[in-house]
């Protein structure tokens, strides 16, 4: 079943590579959407995809690449709603 996410990630997640850890991985999820740094420090993602794709990329926020530090990750999930055809970094 398709579904969607927002999510917001705070910690030490700008400057370090965390966008393009999420672009990679969401990528190789099949999952479309996009991320991007927030002028609070924290991250933004949007992502549309199969629910178990989603949960998995989840995880993958929750983690960060090396160097980050996730301190919260809050995911609101939605209704697919067809925003999107691949993944991308905004800014």
């Amino acid at each position: 079943m398709k579904k969607a996410i927002s999510a917001r990630i705070i910690g030490r997640v700008q400057g370090v590579g965390f966008r393009y850890f999420v672009l990679g991985r969401a990528r190789s999820l099949n999952v479309c959407g996009f991320v991007r740094n927030r002028e609070d420090g924290s991250v933004e993602v949007h992502a549309e995809g199969e629910e178990k794709q989603l949960k998995d990329l989840i995880l993958f926020l929750r983690q960060g690449p090396t160097g980050s530090r996730v301190d919260q990750c809050d995911v609101a999930w939605q209704p697919y709603q067809k925003r999107c055809d691949t993944f991308e970094v905004n800014y």
